[in-house]
């Protein structure tokens, strides 16, 4: 196949799977909207091998078109859908987890599904088959968790309508699940992510082989159709950037396939091949079924109700999303991380920086960006040690012992690992920088990505006793908003940050006539700073006395000659950095 025509799909077809195993539950199922099923198969395969305590599982849920087949199991198997991802070494480490992946209730790929026989009228389901949830697809899961020994899951995964299972094992199953995985997901799904389904679904069901959903004994399938519910799920999987890389600059030049679809454009011939690979792996009445089941999947339509849903969780979190996804849009994502913070669930979260769309969860390049985020997650061995910097060392010394701390802008996460080291109670860092955000994982400590010129609004009032602000503050537009947000979440600020009017740049200033630098995060040239502002001391405390600020502690520093800065010395003219310890004023 030629490189032009490659997507997540391509490692995927209707070939049987070498290493599936078969499950029969022969009990009678009833469905979350009142259905039955006589009985439930569910093929599944397993990678690793299982713990005597039975707590070394992860289950990974796959997205619509997906099935169990998540990696290769041997030299000679072939790829799986989460290769990059899942296997000896990975993120999802197969030498030390035991790794259960079941294709979903309603699939087409061995668990029981509309192309299933029913047995009690000896043909397949069809239009018959019962409208199944993403809850049934857990039921199912659960059955076949408990057949396998597991006691308790390390951890739940899964991307997209993968991520809706894992924000249902978490909330419908809690006591089951130690770690939620959700990936470019949602607490619902959009009315305009459903209208696409609408029109795909609406394509397969008037295609005149269709025959009412009973096609599978009439010689006819609904090939257009369903191709072109494929063709149109493509175009939601990908962003407005991607398709321009892929295909503008040659957009008149379609690739030469044979279809009955146009290809007038080089898209036009893309897509096309794609609904035509889909059609050779997926059944029509599959799509319908587990594309109902997503579009109905539902955990609040108001931040109360979603807050009463996740209420059940007991689990960490860690959420990620990708800023071109569309379809899934980080702003969804956010709101899940802001409903677990006020719940007081740990989490940590993401935004991957990358032009991949809703799909990028499945694309090598993206899945090389997370990985790291999911293996400090699950507790890959030997987390790197906390450096020790003098800052840090002057700023423990102000944080009284088991006082709950959030940093922002926490960088690598030394400072919080320090803390996490002595015994506090609740400690989150708060960055932009994905390997960031993976370091201060590592440190056993949650972190999230966040952008703080738009405030904390994520974060409740009082809900750290400390929040750390060292060399933060310069950085952004609204200094004001950011320190009366801090002193909102935290009863106490430290703010920490290089005098501008210290001597050695006033100096630099006034006899060289250059834009003084200073070790640290000062040391930028002037055309390329991230700085904002280049506060003295004394610009701090009128700024503190203008928003009411009340300063507890001071500490000033002369980092030349390694001392503190006293009482009756000019404190704007000799230290270097300074740390304030801030609270509101009571008055």
């Amino acid at each position: 196949m030629v490189a032009e025509f490659e997507s997540t799909d391509s490692m995927r077809s209707g070939k049987p799977l070498r290493h599936v195993q078969t499950a029969v539950f022969p009990a009678p199922m009833k469905l979350h909207l009142g259905g039955l099923l006589p009985s439930v198969e569910v093929a599944y395969e397993t990678y690793g091998t299982l713990d005597a305590e039975g707590s070394n599982a992860v289950l990974i849920c796959h997205a619509i078109t997906g099935d169990s087949h998540l990696a290769r199991h041997d030299a000679e198997d072939d790829p799986g859908w989460w290769e990059g991802l899942v296997g000896p070494g990975k993120a999802v480490d197969t030498d030390r987890l035991f790794v259960v992946c079941s294709n979903v209730l309603g699939g087409c790929r061995g668990t029981t599904g509309p192309g299933t026989i029913n047995p009690v009228t000896g043909n397949p389901f069809g239009s018959d088959f019962p409208l199944v949830t993403v809850e049934d697809m857990v039921d199912v899961q659960k059955r076949l968790i408990d057949l396998l020994g597991i006691k308790r899951l390390r951890a739940v995964i899964g991307g997209s309508l993968g991520g809706h299972q894992t924000l249902c094992w978490a909330t419908r199953y809690p006591e089951y699940v130690q770690t939620a995985i959700p990936i470019a997901a949602s607490a619902r799904v959009t009315a305009q992510a459903i209208a696409f389904d609408v029109v795909g679904r609406n394509a397969i069901q008037s295609d005149p082989h269709f025959h009412g959903g009973q096609y599978y004994d009439t010689g006819d399938f609904p090939r257009t159709g369903l191709a072109l519910a494929r063709m149109l799920g493509h175009i939601t999987y990908l962003s407005s950037e991607a398709m321009t890389r892929k295909f503008d600059l040659d957009r008149h030049a379609p690739r030469d396939i044979v279809t009955d679809f146009e290809k007038r454009f080089s898209v036009g011939s893309y897509l096309a091949y794609q609904g035509k690979q889909f059609v050779g792996r997926f059944d029509a009445n599959s799509y319908v079924a587990v594309t109902l089941a997503m579009d109905n999947f539902d955990l609040g339509d108001s931040r109360e109700r979603r807050l009463a849903a996740f209420r059940a969780a007991q689990c960490d979190w860690l959420v990620i999303s990708f800023s071109s996804d569309w379809l899934f849009p980080p702003s969804q994502s956010r709101e899940l991380v802001a409903i677990m913070t006020t719940l007081g669930q740990p989490v940590s979260y993401c935004e991957i920086e990358t032009d991949g769309g809703h799909d990028s969860f499945l694309l090598a390049d993206d899945i090389e960006a997370f990985s790291p985020l999911v293996a400090a997650k699950l507790g890959a061995p030997q987390p790197r040690p906390p450096r020790i910097s003098f800052e840090d060392d002057r700023i423990l010394e102000l944080i009284p012992p088991n006082s709950s701390v959030l940093d922002l802008g926490c960088g690598e996460g030394d400072l919080l690992g320090r803390l996490k080291e002595r015994g506090a109670p609740l400690l989150c860092g708060v960055e932009v920088s994905t390997e960031l955000i993976a370091a201060t994982m590592q440190q056993g400590v949650e972190a999230i990505d966040y952008d703080l010129n738009v405030g904390l609004p994520e974060f409740d009032d009082n809900r750290f006793d400390y929040v750390v602000l060292s060399s933060t503050l310069q950085a952004v537009p609204n200094v004001e908003r950011l320190l009366e947000e801090a002193l909102r979440v935290g009863r106490r600020a430290i703010v920490g940050f290089t005098n501008f009017a210290h001597r050695t740049l006033r100096e630099m200033f006034g006899l060289e006539g250059r834009a003084p630098k200073a070790p640290g995060s000062y040391s930028y040239e002037w055309y390329n700073t991230p700085n904002r502002r280049f506060p003295s001391i004394q610009d701090m405390l009128d700024l503190c006395e203008k928003m009411g600020v009340t300063v507890e502690k001071a500490r000033y520093y002369d980092d030349t000659e390694g001392r503190i800065i006293g009482d009756d010395e000019d404190a704007n003219l000799l230290a270097e950095t300074a740390l304030l310890v801030v609270s509101k004023n009571s008055g």
